[in-house]
C-alpha cells in the first residue's frame, strides 16, 4: 500500500495535465498549485478539498477523524442535492480530545465506526484524516481495515490531512481512495450501450436534474455521477460506462485517465455552462458512445435535440437580452467557471470587464482568451481593494463571486449575484442557462439599487432649512424636566 508522501508525489505527475507535463522533475515534485502558508484557511485545504469532493454521495457515513472545528468548516458548504438519500448531509465526527492527542485516537475512530453502522447502517462509511490526527501518527487505513473485515461493510479511508496541499490536491487525492477502494468492487444488474460516467460533476443547486432529462430522452444512460446525488454502488460499479465526461476542470483528472487506462473508457473535458458549450458535450457524447458501439442514430436523434432546446432557450434568452446587451461583468470565480461561464454571460450579449483566474489551469487561461481575445483582462488574485475601485469607478455594472466577495460589491451600492458552489439557483444546460440571464437582469434592475443610492435625508437638508431651525434653550430643557421631577 502506497504511503501518503508516495500518492501525493503520484498526483502530481499527472500525465493528463499538459502543463504538469510540461515541468521538469524538480518542478513537477513541487505540484501544480501554491503550498498553503501555515495558519491560512483562504482557498480551502487538502482536507477540504477531499471532503467536498466525495460528500456528494449521498448514501454514504462521511466520518471526520478529528477535531469537531474541521467538520464544522466542512459540513454541508456546497449546495448539493439529493433526490434520494439524506445521510450525506449528517455530520460525524470523532471529536478527538486533548486526551486523544496524548494517548492516541484511534480507539475512539473505531468506537465511532461501530456506533454508525449500528445506529444508521449505512453502504460505506468514509473515513477523513485530518492535520491533528495525522501529526499525533493514527493509522486510519489500519483501523479502516480492521472495522472493515469486523462488520463486513466497506470503511474507506481517505487520507488527505490539510498540511500537505490546496483544495485542488485534495480532489485528487480523494479521487484516488475511489479508485484505489471503491471503483470495480460492484456489478450493475445489467448495462447498455448508451451508459456514460460525469465526472467532477456536484449537482449544485440541482445543476445535474437540469441536464438529465436531455439524456433519458436521448436513452442515455448516466451510470455513475461522481459525484453529484451518487449512491456508492454506482460509484463502485462506474467502471462499467462506455464513455465519460470530465466536468470540473482538472478537478478530478486522474480519475478519468486511470478509469481508461484501467477499463478502456475514453473521456472528454466539456461544460454545461451556456447553449454552445452544452450543445458541443452532448455531440462529443453521442460521438464517443458511437465510437464504442452503440447504434449511429443516436447523433441524428442529439441534433434534433439540441435544435429544439437551442431554439427555446433564445426565445426566453431574448427576453432578457435587451435589457442586458452591453451590461459589463466583473466575473470573480476560478476553475471551470472562468471560463464556461464567460461564455454564458457573452450569449446573453453582456461584456466582460474582467476574470479571475486563481485556480484555473493554462487550459482554463488558454479557453479564456479564446473567448474574450487576447487581450482578455485575468486576474490571478484581485484583492477587495481592486474590486472596489473597479466598481466605484463604474468600469463594471454588476459582480458575480462568492460569498466571500459580495460585501465589496454591497458597499460600493453595486448589485452582486451568487455564482460559486453556495448559490440558491442552478445554472447548468439550456434551462439553467435561461435562469443566470433571468437573476442577472433582476439583480441589475431591482429597484432597491436606486433606494440606497439616493441620499440621506439628513444629507439633503439645505443650509437655510438649517438657519430656520430653533436652537434648544438648555434652561428651558432643565427647567421643564425639574418640573416633571416635581409632578
Amino acid at each position: 500500500m502506497a504511503t501518503l508522501s508516495e500518492k501525493v508525489q503520484d498526483v502530481f505527475n499527472e500525465p493528463g495535465c499538459d502543463k504538469n507535463q510540461a515541468k521538469g522533475d524538480k518542478e513537477r515534485k513541487k505540484g501544480c498549485t501554491k503550498q498553503l502558508t501555515p495558519g491560512a484557511a483562504a482557498g480551502g485545504c487538502a482536507f477540504d478539498g477531499a471532503k467536498i469532493a466525495l460528500q456528494p454521495i449521498t448514501d454514504v457515513a462521511h466520518l471526520v477523524h478529528g477535531p469537531i472545528a474541521c467538520e464544522g468548516n466542512g459540513w454541508d458548504n456546497r449546495g448539493s442535492k439529493s433526490s434520494d438519500s439524506q445521510l450525506y448531509r449528517t455530520g460525524f465526527t470523532t471529536d478527538i480530545s486533548e486526551l486523544d492527542v496524548i494517548y492516541g485516537g484511534e480507539k475512539r475512530l473505531y468506537k465511532s465506526i461501530r456506533e454508525i453502522i449500528e445506529k444508521y447502517d449505512p453502504p460505506a462509511v468514509f473515513v477523513y484524516q485530518t492535520c491533528v490526527t495525522a501529526l499525533i501518527g493514527d493509522d486510519i487505513e489500519v483501523v479502516c481495515k480492521a472495522a472493515t473485515a469486523k462488520f463486513g461493510k466497506p470503511i474507506i479511508p481517505i487520507n488527505a490531512p490539510g498540511f500537505v496541499g490546496a483544495k485542488n490536491l485534495g480532489n485528487k487525492l480523494a479521487g484516488e481512495a475511489l479508485l484505489e477502494h471503491v471503483i470495480g468492487t460492484e456489478e450493475p444488474e445489467f448495462t447498455t450501450p448508451y451508459d456514460i460516467n460525469i465526472i467532477g460533476e456536484y449537482n449544485l443547486a440541482g445543476e445535474l436534474w437540469q441536464i438529465k432529462p436531455l439524456f433519458d430522452e436521448l436513452g442515455i444512460r448516466i451510470l455513475s455521477c461522481i459525484s453529484g446525488d451518487a449512491k456508492y454502488k454506482e460509484v463502485a460499479y462506474s467502471h462499467r460506462a462506455r464513455a465519460a465526461m470530465m466536468v470540473c476542470s482538472k478537478a478530478m483528472i486522474n480519475v478519468a485517465r486511470k478509469m481508461e487506462e484501467r477499463y478502456g473508457i475514453p473521456f472528454f473535458e466539456g461544460s454545461f455552462y451556456g447553449i454552445s458549450d452544452t450543445s458541443e458535450s452532448l455531440r462529443q457524447i453521442a460521438k464517443l458512445l458511437v465510437e464504442r458501439g452503440a447504434p449511429s442514430d443516436i447523433i441524428d436523434r442529439t441534433e434534433q435535440v439540441i435544435a429544439r432546446e437551442e431554439t427555446r432557450a433564445w426565445v426566453q434568452i431574448n427576453h432578457y437580452r435587451t435589457k442586458l446587451e452591453g451590461k459589463k461583468v466583473l466575473l470573480i470565480t476560478g476553475g471551470v467557471k472562468s471560463w464556461s461561464v464567460v461564455s454564458a454571460l457573452q450569449e446573453g450579449g453582456m461584456e466582460i470587464v474582467g476574470t479571475s483566474v486563481k485556480k484555473s489551469t493554462d487550459e482554463d487561461k488558454e479557453k479564456i482568451k479564446e473567448l474574450m481575445g487576447e487581450d482578455a483582462h485575468m486576474f490571478d488574485d484581485m484583492r477587495p481593494r481592486d474590486m472596489y475601485a473597479m466598481l466605484k469607478e463604474c468600469r463594471a455594472d454588476i459582480m458575480l463571486s462568492g460569498g466571500r466577495s459580495q460585501f465589496v460589491a454591497l458597499k460600493v451600492k453595486m448589485p452582486w449575484l451568487d455564482i460559486n458552489q453556495e448559490r440558491h439557483h442552478a445554472y447548468a444546460g439550456y434551462v439553467g442557462m435561461v435562469e443566470l440571464v433571468k437573476q442577472i437582469e433582476q439583480a441589475l434592475f431591482h429597484p432597491v439599487w436606486a433606494q440606497v443610492r439616493k441620499p440621506a435625508p439628513w444629507e439633503t437638508i439645505t443650509q437655510e432649512a438649517l438657519h430656520n431651525i430653533a436652537p434648544i434653550s438648555r434652561t428651558t430643557h432643565y427647567s421643564s424636566l425639574t418640573a416633571g421631577a416635581r409632578h
